[in-house]
Parts: C-alpha cells; structure tokens; sequence
C-alpha cells in the first residue's frame, strides 16, 4: 500500500527526500575506499568496520524518515536499501577480506548494491542535462577511476598511468602496456568496466542526440519557411482571383442597385 503524504497524494515507496540525498550520496561513497583499505591492510579492518555501520545506519534513519515522518512526495528510488543495509551490517562485522575469502565475496556483493545505489541516486543528472553536463560527468568518474588505480595498482607509477589504465579499462581496450597485478586493482578493474563503460556511452548518446537535434531543429525551420512562403503565394492568388471574378466596379455597381431597390421598396409602403 503506498503512504500518502499530508496533502492527501499517494507517495511511492522506497523513496529519498533530496535533503538526504547528499548524505546517503557521501555515505555510500565512503564504504568504497573502506572496501579497499581493508583489502589492502587487514589492520584497517576496524576503520573500515565503522565506515559500512555509519552508512548502514544512515541509510536506516532515511528509511525511518520516508516511513514515519511522511515527507512530500517526491525524491529519488532506493529499492536496494532494505537488503543493503543488513549488508553493510554484516561486512562490519566479518573477518578481514585478506584472511577469508566467504567475507571478500560477501563484500564485493554488498560493493555491487552500493554501485547500484549510487547510480539510483545519480539518476536524475544522467537523465537531464546538455552535452556540457554529460561530459563534466563522465570526466568526473574517469577522473576518480584513475586516482583508484593510481592508488591499488603498484605498476602506475603516476597519475597519467592511472588514467590512462582507467580509459584503456573502461573503453575496453586492453593495449597490455599497462594491467592490474594486485587482487584489490582487478576487484576495481570490474567495477571500473561498469562504471566507466556505461560513461563513455553517456558521452556518446550524447554527442548523437545534440547531432540529431541540430538535424532536426534545421528540419524544423526549412519546413516553417516553405509553409509560410506557400502562405503568402496562396493569399496572393486569392486576391488575383477575387479580383477576376468580381471586379471592383462590380461591388459599387451592387451597392447602387441595392440602394435604389430599397428606395423603391420605402416608396411602395410609404406613398407621398
């Protein structure tokens, strides 16, 4: 049953005010490093620990906005907060990734929800925005993708190096100059595909609908002119008709005999 907010209009489930979309956005950003670190130092396990039970409970306490205090309609979709926030729980409390593999995996599935997450709450700039907005994006995510592999993978000795490792990876290209060795830069090889991917077909689309929509807009004025230039010839030939059929002594003519008519016919009732 979906609630209804205090004017009465249904609201759907499972739905975010925007003021905590921010919050949940930092929040679920944060268990990404979190992922890492602990991967890379089994001594981080505790810091990372209290990074997945502040996102777990950030995503509770928005839940128990959208429930009790009935906010406006309106806001963005977490369907994946009811399982992911058991998930995150659970990752807290497990042993570190480098000493069990049941606990790596059960991380990296919880890191896939956080990705989908993530991209619910990016929805909205994925749907609207010009060119300029799409490609300031997409730049954005190569950008922290190469700051990522900078920072797993011992073979980028630079910053350039991870960049280029995060476009090679997510065009994928694969020239081999360059590979992932560790299992954290692999594990972050998968996700970078995802991500990275799904950008540079943003960028894409993009770049084909704002063509498209030149084309089109073109279209739109050439058939405008010609309308109103077959507007203006058509009017044109009316008024040459009009002029043939009836010519303007033909209306003064008219007018006249209507006149004397209706003199004849006042005369006819009212004889002097």
């Amino acid at each position: 049953m979906p609630h209804r907010s205090t004017q009465g209009q249904p609201r759907a489930i499972g739905t975010v005010q925007p003021r905590w979309q921010w919050l949940l956005m930092a929040a679920l950003l944060a268990t990404i490093p979190a992922f890492y670190l602990e991967l890379l130092d089994a001594e981080a396990r505790w810091g990372a620990g209290a990074v997945y039970l502040l996102a777990a409970l950030i995503l509770l306490a928005a839940r128990w906005h959208q429930w009790h205090l009935h906010a406006d309609q309106g806001g963005h979709h977490l369907e994946l907060d009811a399982l992911l926030v058991p998930g995150l729980l659970v990752s807290a409390l497990l042993p570190p990734s480098v000493e069990s593999q049941a606990a790596l995996i059960w991380r990296m599935v919880v890191s896939g929800g956080t990705l989908a997450c993530l991209v619910v709450l990016l929805r909205p700039w994925l749907k609207r925005g010009s060119l300029r907005h799409v490609l300031t994006l997409s730049l954005s995510v190569m950008g922290a993708c190469g700051l990522g592999f900078w920072w797993l993978e011992p073979s980028t000795k630079t910053l350039a190096d991870g960049l280029w490792l995060a476009f090679t990876t997510a065009a994928t290209v694969g020239y081999g100059d360059v590979v992932p060795t560790t299992t954290a830069s692999k594990i972050f090889a998968v996700f970078v595909v995802l991500i990275g991917y799904a950008a540079l077909s943003l960028v894409t689309a993009a770049v084909a609908a704002s063509w498209v929509q030149t084309s089109e807009k073109q279209m739109e004025r050439d058939i405008l002119h010609e309308l109103h230039r077959e507007v203006r010839e058509l009017r044109r030939e009316l008024a040459q008709l009009r002029e043939l059929v009836q010519p303007p002594d033909a209306d003064a003519d008219a007018d006249a005999d209507a006149a004397q008519a209706h003199d004849a016919r006042r005369s006819e009732r009212h004889p002097e």
